[in-house]
């Protein structure tokens, strides 16, 4: 048989996939359906690295298996192509955004087309065409009618650099995540989404998919949903209560006998309410402006140094005990969080501890147990334990005391049980140019109103320069074409808003569209989303397990409401893969020069190597250092898969020796594809590989189950020796995924631990009389052992038979 030549090979059977549209899923109710969905990658000009194809690859090789166990497979692909790096771009280099846009998705597309994902591509969408972002604008029109959608003036992240409002998500460690620059606040009219209204089922209907745990929880802490109770301290002004009062949320109501100081947000309108009764009011405005330079990052560190002024001529008072306390400013509270106000147990918080020693404030401890005095560190292990110093819950449990101290502060009308959130509402405005044009408009009499949307989509217009305005305005404000219009009630002036929408919105619904791609008239027909509904698989990197999905839950929860789609959540199963670092340990960066690029690899290898080894490469869900030499050595296994077809014989029987070895191997493959260990299933492919090459003969039977394993893995070379054998069709057409049978699974052999100088390096499989040299023979071919001998010298064999083999070596 001539030499394995993967660039033909490849480029022949990527051809018929193409030609034969075999990958297409069709709407057919009379077919069990499997939609399996990976995360449609932002387009960048810098194309893939190698690590950007792994979860591509995972739910590849779970596709094709799925397509040869007779469903019908949606495995579809799109491009997440708004956004700032290509306005930035594009800025940079004079050239349109869509122009870098176009660029890049050819370049994507191409590489992965060379790497053989059997993607629908008859389905493929992109966040920038209009007919796609025609349906983002209709689900925002849809938001705004159903109260979920309003504009607002709060607080921003600002980065003076791209001179764009950012999230508090894209905001890392203080700076922005793009550039690196030190973000600022501003207060800027913004457009939100009211995510708060779904908090509850957010979380609740997490019992209802299948998550990995670590998933659930991320979006669980996220939302923060906490019980506790709402308090109200009533403000002294003077010598004078007032009828105001500053409400705090706690979740330990119990600890307010502990109360012995009040703290609030340089934000907080109470300073301005009583800016004539603060007799230091200047200090106040000072310490005002130095918090404004601050990022919610910097002010919300544990371990920075605690800063505060005391409100002179102003207090409150504990509705515990009637006790008058100060007020603190102190921009370690922010007015996001909460009611912007929060009362100080200083012996039971670290914080509140650092804050009262720093200013000598008083520290009363309400908690038995403590193993030092409270003066001297505070004692915050108290989820548990026993009141004291605290009146009327003297004695009482925690438990007890809560639900005493929430009885009492109803009873007194002094506070009411709350259920109290981390997450906020959605802050949906982007002042750029970039990205789906919101579709509303101002009118002086009627307020903002959406287009109608027989209007839809509005366009994004062609605009002489991308760069934000000095206002920090989008670039559209000043295209008076644009921004000048009529009020779609009254038919008056009226002006378009300019803001646009975030990179999130086009992946918040995008698996929908993917459903039903080509529809004019909805975003998905009910036919089309009935029957693919919902993801059956959705597998992401862990960046996205929290704020993608969090997002993508939302809207789909509300296009339930509206009766959109008819599942709950529109992802049944969700799992995520670890990252492939350079060969150096380190994440793969351009500038950390340590990028692979896949088109090398390909080049060099063939896709079916690149494809093994990416599997091959270790645990899915975990990290893994990429290595030259792996690679090789996927590219050896598969050469010597291509030899194998010379031992073939007419025998269409599966010989006694392998044949349990055979439905083990099938059993284990089937099984470990299906949970994301693809990298023993492979180590399976190889043992059973060894041992039909040391028969020295593989059936047509043996031949055609091998090939139909291995094809999720390496579809091209697989296909190509399946043509070659005469087998009926093709694997991708005509295959059918081979099933063990349970009595064939333990009769002669056993999967024996290969230890090298007394580590296990591996597993082999052997007969259960299998001798001394027979173990050692069969563990000098095992591939991921064999890289531990070589160049070593075998200086002693311990063999105990059907246990272990330890092969000692210098």
């Amino acid at each position: 048989m001539e030499t394995y030549n993967p660039a033909v090979i490849e480029k022949k059977w990527q051809e018929f996939w193409r030609k034969t549209d075999v990958f297409h899923a069709t709407l057919d109710p009379s077919k069990k359906k499997y939609y399996a969905l990976v995360e449609f990658p932002y387009p960048s000009g810098q194309g893939l690295h190698v690590g950007h194809p792994r979860p591509y690859m995972a739910l590849d090789i779970v596709s094709r298996k799925r397509r040869l166990q007779g469903y019908n497979v949606l495995y579809p692909m799109g491009f997440d192509a708004f956004g700032l790096p290509t306005e930035n771009y594009a800025i940079k280099h004079k050239i349109h955004p869509a122009e870098v846009t176009r660029k890049n998705i050819k370049h994507f597309r191409d590489q992965l087309d060379s790497i053989g994902f059997s993607f629908d591509w008859d389905r493929v969408i992109n966040t920038t065409d209009p007919d796609y972002y025609r349906w983002t604008q209709w689900i925002f029109i849809q938001m705004v009618k159903h109260g979920l959608a309003y504009k607002k003036e709060v607080p921003i992240n600002w980065c003076p650099s791209c001179r764009v409002g950012l999230s508090n998500e894209e905001v890392v460690n203080g700076a922005c995540e793009r550039c690196g620059t030190a973000v600022e606040h501003r207060v800027k009219d913004q457009w939100m989404l009211k995510i708060t209204a779904y908090a509850d089922r957010l979380i609740d209907d997490l019992d209802t998919v299948d998550y990995t745990p670590r998933i659930k929880q991320q979006q669980i802490n996220w939302i923060g949903r906490s019980h506790g109770a709402e308090a109200d301290f009533a403000v002294v002004a003077g010598d004078k209560e007032t009828e105001d009062v500053l409400t705090v949320y706690t979740t330990r109501p119990d600890t307010m006998f502990g109360v012995t100081y009040m703290v609030v947000a340089p934000e907080h309108p109470m300073l301005e309410q009583y800016a004539d009764a603060i007799e230091n009011m200047d200090e106040i405005k000072a310490y005002q402006q130095q918090a404004l330079l601050k990022s919610d990052f910097e002010r919300g560190e544990l371990n920075k140094d605690k800063t505060g002024v005391a409100l002179k001529g102003v207090c409150a008072v504990n509705p515990a005990n009637g006790k008058r306390i100060p007020i603190w400013v102190s921009d370690y509270v922010l007015m996001t969080y909460g009611t912007g106000a929060i009362m100080a147990v200083p012996a039971h918080d670290s914080r509140d501890w650092e804050f009262a020693k720093k200013f000598d404030l008083p520290i009363v401890e309400v908690v038995a147990g403590a193993p030092v005095p409270v003066e001297e560190a505070a004692f915050t292990d108290v989820s548990e334990g026993t009141l004291v110093n605290s009146d009327f819950l003297n004695g009482l449990s925690v438990k007890d005391a809560i639900a005493k101290m929430i009885a009492f502060l109803t009873e007194k009308h002094l506070g009411k049980p709350q259920t109290n959130y981390k997450l906020r509402d959605w802050v949906f405005s982007r002042q750029r140019y970039w990205g789906e044009p919101i579709p509303m408009v101002y009118c002086e009499e009627h307020g903002w109103q959406p287009i109608p949307e027989e209007q839809l989509p509005l366009l994004l217009p062609e605009v002489p320069n991308y760069q934000p305005t000095a206002t920090g305005e989008s670039p559209l404000a000043e295209m008076e074409d644009f921004v000048n219009t009529t009020c779609p009630i009254c038919g008056k002036p009226a002006r378009r808003e300019t803001d646009t929408m975030p990179q999130w919105a086009g992946s918040s619904w995008y698996y929908l569209r993917y459903m039903d791609p080509h529809n004019n008239q909805e975003l998905v027909s009910k036919e089309a989303e009935q029957y693919f509904g919902p993801v059956d698989w959705y597998n992401g990197g862990m960046e996205h397990t929290t704020l993608h999905l969090l997002y993508s839950r939302f809207w789909h929860k509300f296009l339930y409401d509206i009766g959109v789609v008819s599942t709950k959540e529109p992802y049944a199963k969700r799992t995520s893969h670890g990252m492939i670092m350079g060969d150096n340990g380190e994440k793969m960066s351009k500038s950390r020069g340590n990028v692979v690029n896949p088109d090398e690899i390909v080049s060099e290898y063939g896709a079916d190597t690149l494809r093994t080894y990416e599997m091959f490469i270790g645990d899915f869900e975990k990290s893994a250092n990429w290595t030259e030499s792996g690679v090789q050595g996927c590219r050896k296994f598969l050469e010597r898969v291509w030899k194998m077809a010379d031992l073939l014989t007419e025998d269409e029987s599966m010989d006694k020796e392998t044949e349990v070895l055979f439905h083990q191997s099938i059993k284990k493959v089937t099984e470990d594809f299906e949970t994301l260990k693809f990298n023993t299933a492979i180590a399976q492919l190889m043992t059973l590989s060894n041992a039909l090459r040391a028969k020295e003969r593989v059936t047509r039977t043996e031949w055609k189950t091998f090939l139909l394993l291995l094809n999720p893995v390496a579809p091209h070379v697989t296909e190509e020796l399946w043509e070659r054998a005469g087998f009926t069709g093709h694997i991708a057409t005509d295959g059918t995924w081979p099933e063990y049978q349970d009595d064939k699974l333990s009769e002669n052999y056993a999967e024996m631990p290969i230890q090298i100088n007394g580590k296990v390096r591996g597993k082999v499989v052997l007969p259960l009389k299998a001798t001394q040299e027979q173990a050692v023979e069969a563990a000098q071919k095992e591939e991921s052992i064999a890289r531990y001998l070589e160049g070593k010298k075998l200086a002693k064999v311990i063999f105990v038979p059907n246990k272990i083999l330890n092969l000692v070596v210098k």
